[in-house]
């Protein structure tokens, strides 16, 4: 009997994921600090969330309808991540005319003048918050007090992030540890809580939406220079858990380096990836102006993620 060998097209294995499933997924992630973030700062969190989703949504479709003329993709997520992500790196009490600004920053030129998902270079919601951090570093840098429930929201109570108390040696009037888990302090709106991020990260890994390797190889890269720096000389430099539970080093680690697009395709390169990331948030953080580093390094390590895929080349399929 003839016996003959018929190799249909790729692919062969399907394993179920889409666009649409993964960016949805991860906004099921964001869930938990969504909450903590109403919880704390009320209406300004909610005001925040909804301009800045609204906006990107709205720039994406305009821009895809009117000025790239090709069919609309609003549909996967993309944009509304993006805004859910923005807001998550600005205070509850910014401006709306501001957040409009940064979507439209993020939208409209960090991601469509590059193609749209899955071509943009750096990462459109970070680009967005630096663009507003560069731009307005006053309105940027004022952080509402967070509240109790039921949550207020009181213009002009404003703070200090746990950061800029570090960044002007006040050390001393650090908030407790008890506090930095569950959120208490001030900061953007998905910063503040560890634990909810924690969450979030928990359940990506869960569902396969991403994997350990940046996160754990920035937190780890982290916690190991600032606490080698801590053991030579602790009066001046804190104790390395308080930058893991600072800032946005959480979130930039869970949810902002790990995006697909941006980051590298090979777990060497994920690992390298995530090592870059860590030393320059540490070495900004220690010896920079701004108190935060975390988005200037995962932009600047988005920049060499190409070079990154060069040299750290995923293995084909049936290679040894």
């Amino acid at each position: 009997m003839k016996k003959e060998l018929i190799v249909s097209p790729s692919p062969h294995i399907h394993g179920g994921d889409s666009v649409e499933k993964n960016m949805y997924g991860v906004l099921v992630a964001l869930g938990p600090a969504f909450l903590l973030s109403l919880y704390y700062f009320g209406l300004g969190a909610l005001t925040v969330t909804l301009v800045s989703v609204s906006a990107c949504v709205l720039f994406e479709f305009l821009i895809r309808k009117y000025l790239m003329k090709q069919p609309l993709s609003i549909s996967d997520g993309s944009a509304i991540l993006t805004g859910v992500l923005l807001a998550f790196n600005l205070p509850s009490n910014l401006q709306v005319w501001i957040i409009i600004v940064g979507a439209l920053f993020a939208v409209g030129v960090a991601k469509m003048p590059f193609g749209g998902l899955g071509n943009n270079i750096f990462n459109p919601a970070l680009a967005g918050r630096v663009f507003l951090l560069i731009s307005f570093p006053a309105q940027m840098t004022i952080w509402p007090v967070p509240g109790s429930f039921p949550p207020t929201y009181v213009d002009g109570e404003t703070g200090a992030t746990l950061l800029s108390l570090l960044n002007d040696g006040a050390g001393a009037k650090l908030p407790a540890y008890k506090d930095m888990l569950l959120g208490k302090m001030g900061g953007s709106l998905g910063e503040v809580s560890a634990i909810a991020l924690v969450i979030g990260f928990a359940f990506m890994l869960f569902r396969k939406i991403i994997t350990w390797h940046i996160p754990v190889s920035i937190l780890v890269t982290v916690f190991v220079f600032t606490g080698i720096m801590y053991i030579v000389n602790p009066e001046t430099y804190v104790n390395p858990v308080i930058h893991l539970l600072s800032g946005g080093l959480l979130l930039g680690a869970i949810f902002m380096a790990t995006d697909y697009v941006t980051s590298p395709m090979s777990i060497s390169g994920m690992i390298v990836f995530g090592v870059g990331i860590g030393l320059l948030t540490s070495v900004i953080r220690l010896f920079g102006a701004y108190p935060e580093g975390v988005s200037f390094a995962i932009l600047i390590m988005n920049a060499v993620t190409p070079l990154i895929n060069t040299y750290f080349k995923p293995k084909h399929f049936g290679s040894k």
